[in-house]
């Protein structure tokens, strides 16, 4: 089956999966309404289909099908697979095999060589793949890209990423958090590989990696949410610090961990030979993008506010009005533009290699090379 015509109207679409992820305020489908013009929403499918039914109610969505062979039944153009992260290399090769686009949850898959062959079946078919996580469709990040890019600090020479937060458990988490610290998730698939998407989609591949790893406690509390109390026993690392190296003499760290409980750090600082970049938190005062220069005036260094408005009309973040449904949206933009994604499978493979080497580093003590690029 060839790629489907949307004949310039609007993109149907399918979800796979009404857990959390699809119904939460910074989910997929909340804000998707803004976008009814050009995405329809027409089909949800869970193995709960009761779930799958209530999801549909509240979101507007027609059809509540049990399985992903009754969503692949229906007409759709494209699939959105919010399934864990286990099963996403059977399910979206199953949907590609379909001829249908493809959004996926991160990561992509759980090997390279899964990886390879969803990516070369997708390039095969014609068929786009567009990967999680959206960090690089918000203006923040498209903005410290530009600027990295235009030499705006000069040669870089490290950056430090930020990506933890205190960890399911200690985030009173609405739903059973025990999954998150069990082997096959833990917190480098969960939350690192935020930092490293940031990282390598600001400053490029990365060709190295060094990192170290650990389990910090063997059992976690849960503290508030209707799981209050509950012990989880720590199966994987829930506390990874990594050393990138992107070549000449530019390197970054990232951490992964389920142990910070507070930060006001920004989210990425990045320091070169002539200034310093700043990526801020969303919740502290200080603008988006932050930038010191050695020339701010003449014979004057100091700090900066990009003019971000320039170039980001007011209203324009796509990814701060629809959340992670943003992946939706840039799917449509780009088969209607015959363009490749920004958030590509692609950039989500090279991501899953470094945290794939990342771990092999720290069970071996040694670097890692990375071949892959985007």
């Amino acid at each position: 089956m060839t790629a489907p015509d949307t004949g310039g109207g609007q993109l149907r679409v399918g979800v796979l999966g009404a857990g959390m992820i699809s119904t939460i305020t910074y989910g997929y489908l909340p804000n998707l309404h803004k976008i009814r013009d050009r995405v329809a929403i027409t089909a949800i499918a869970d193995v709960d289909v009761a779930r799958a039914q209530s999801v549909a109610d509240t979101c507007g969505i027609g059809t509540a099908v049990a399985s992903l062979d009754a969503l692949l039944n229906l007409d759709l153009d494209a699939v959105v697979n919010l399934l864990p992260g286990p099963a996403h290399f059977e399910t979206s090769m199953r949907i590609l095999e379909s001829g249908r686009h493809l959004v996926t949850e991160k990561p992509i898959t759980g090997t390279l060589a899964e990886a390879d062959r969803l990516l070369d079946l997708a390039d095969r078919r014609g068929l786009l793949v567009v990967a999680a996580p959206a960090d690089m469709l918000a203006n923040e990040w498209i903005r410290a890209r530009d600027l990295i890019a235009s030499n705006a600090i000069g040669k870089v020479a490290f950056a430090r990423v930020q990506s933890s937060h205190a960890g399911a458990a200690g985030l009173s988490w609405p739903v059973n958090p025990s999954g998150f610290y069990q082997r096959g998730v833990g917190a480098l698939l969960d939350l690192g590989v935020y930092g490293i998407t940031q990282a390598t989609g600001v400053l490029g591949p990365v060709q190295r990696v060094s990192a170290m790893s650990g389990i910090t406690v063997p059992v976690r509390r849960a503290r508030g949410g209707p799981f209050d109390g509950l012990e989880i026993p720590v199966t994987a690392p829930d506390n990874n610090l990594l050393l990138l190296d992107f070549g000449e003499a530019t390197f970054a760290v990232v951490d992964g961990t389920y142990n910070v409980v507070a930060s006001r750090a920004p989210r990425m600082e990045i320091y070169g030979l002539e200034g310093t970049l700043l990526v801020n938190r969303p919740d502290e005062p200080a603008p988006p993008v932050d930038v010191y220069r050695l020339d701010a005036a003449p014979g004057v260094a100091g700090w900066v506010t990009p003019r971000t408005y320039e170039i980001f009309p007011v209203g324009s973040d796509r990814f701060a009005e629809l959340q992670r449904g943003a992946l939706i949206e840039h799917l449509a933009d780009c088969i209607r533009d015959g363009k490749q994604p920004v958030a590509s499978g692609r950039h989500a493979r090279h991501v899953l290699e470094i945290m794939l080497a990342a771990e092999q580093s720290a069970i071996e003590g040694r670097v890692i090379d990375v071949s892959s690029t985007f």
